[in-house]
């Protein structure tokens, strides 16, 4: 079952992919008795980096300054996305979650699932996709502020956070992800593009890719 993603396909596949997030999530899908309605606090992480904010601020990527500027907005649009729905979710939808089987596209590993709104998985793809090489978040997700926030919220909160003991590379990935995920929202939220310059903490630099 070759891996699907922009590394390993083209541009027909990350569409058919994305079809397969959008068709799945518009109809009910029968979910084992175990899976529960997902639980806000399971996702979200601004509001974790308001408690606690040095493991967002631990890699770098802004200044407190930035920080305190930014994060009432932050705050708002993560409070505002819509978790509530009766659809069964992934909450890991990325290419090394998706396979290819002649015409189909398997989604596997449903270890996080959850009954939710279907538009997080198609949150969490466009993210994934946009890292790796396709087209920004918003061809698939316009005018969705929201939800980047959510995403970028809760990989804000994680990736500064100590080594997780026997998955150490955890960290790495989530650092990775957060990159993406926090231009983002800077452009859905029309927030300050400054991040914090190589070394430094108290001044701060205007990005090539960000508005």
């Amino acid at each position: 079952m070759p891996l699907i993603g922009p590394r390993h396909g083209r541009l027909n596949k990350w569409k058919r992919c994305s079809t397969r997030c959008a068709k799945y999530g518009a109809r009910p899908t029968p979910a084992p008795p175990s899976v529960r309605p997902l639980n806000r606090t399971d996702i979200e992480g601004w509001a974790l980096v308001a408690v606690d904010p040095k493991p967002f601020l631990s890699p770098g990527l802004r200044t407190s300054d930035w920080l305190d500027r930014s994060l009432p907005r932050l705050l708002e649009a993560e409070a505002s996305a819509r978790l509530k729905g009766d659809r069964l979710v992934h909450l890991d939808m990325r290419s090394d979650n998706l396979c290819f089987i002649g015409n189909r596209v398997v989604i596997v590993d449903w270890d996080n699932a959850a009954l939710a709104n279907p538009d997080l998985d198609l949150a969490a793809w466009a993210h994934s996709l946009h890292l790796e090489g396709g087209p920004p978040p918003e061809a698939l997700l316009p005018h969705a502020p929201s939800l980047a926030a959510l995403i970028s919220g809760y990989f804000a909160a994680r990736a500064g956070l100590p080594p997780i003991p026997r998955a150490e590379g955890v960290r790495r990935v989530q650092l990775t992800q957060l990159r993406p995920a926090l231009s983002w929202t800077i452009r859905a939220l029309g927030l300050s593009a400054l991040e914090a310059p190589p070394g430094s903490r108290g001044r701060a630099r205007k990005t090539d890719h960000n508005p």
